[in-house]
């Protein structure tokens, strides 16, 4: 049974007058994007957390720790996220719920894959959301948002350079055959 309090002081979806002194229509479209970001980012950092958990095999230590490491470039990012949309006047996603169904990728199953399989459906996911943080860099910009756009292309260059990690934990072993 839930003991949440019912008294709501804002409500999910609406969005006040702030002291940053962007529009409120300028506002609203920023922290609909900002809320798309953090519902992915919450995807990726659960599914990243999954594949630590469950990594095996010959380079289990150097991917369990990168996965670790990734899962909190991930938390970090979201949590960003949704301070900027809270500055903005906003109310941050936060249910699983909510993040899930307003995320634009979707998780991986409950299963458990090779870590190659797992770790393809990262670089996916990878690739999906950074081409949506571009185009919010992009419309950031163009709402004169230079803040956000900010905080975005700053975090791009973390996401970018975990999902090359990945890359080339996919590539072919070097090592082999010389």
């Amino acid at each position: 049974m839930s003991t949440q309090k019912s008294s709501v002081r804002k409500t999910e979806g609406t969005v006040e007058e702030n002291g940053l002194r962007l529009e409120k229509e300028k506002s609203e479209q920023v922290i609909d994007a900002l809320n798309t970001d953090l519902a992915a980012t919450y995807v990726l950092y659960h599914q990243l957390r999954k594949h630590h958990w469950n990594v095996e095999g010959a380079e289990f230590r150097d991917l369990h720790l990168f996965l670790g490491d990734a899962a909190e470039n991930a938390e970090e990012f979201g949590d960003e996220l949704a301070e900027r949309a809270q500055a903005l006047g906003g109310v941050p996603h936060a249910s699983m719920s909510t993040l899930e169904e307003e995320s634009p990728v979707k998780p991986e199953d409950e299963d458990v894959y090779d870590i190659r399989t797992s770790l393809g459906n990262d670089l996916e996911m990878y690739g999906d959301i950074i081409e949506t943080l571009r185009e919010h860099v992009s419309l950031m910009a163009d709402l004169g948002d230079h803040t956000t756009a900010e905080i975005l292309r700053e975090n791009l260059v973390q996401v970018e350079e975990d999902a090359h990690h990945i890359e080339h934990y996919l590539e072919d072993d070097s090592l082999k055959d010389w």
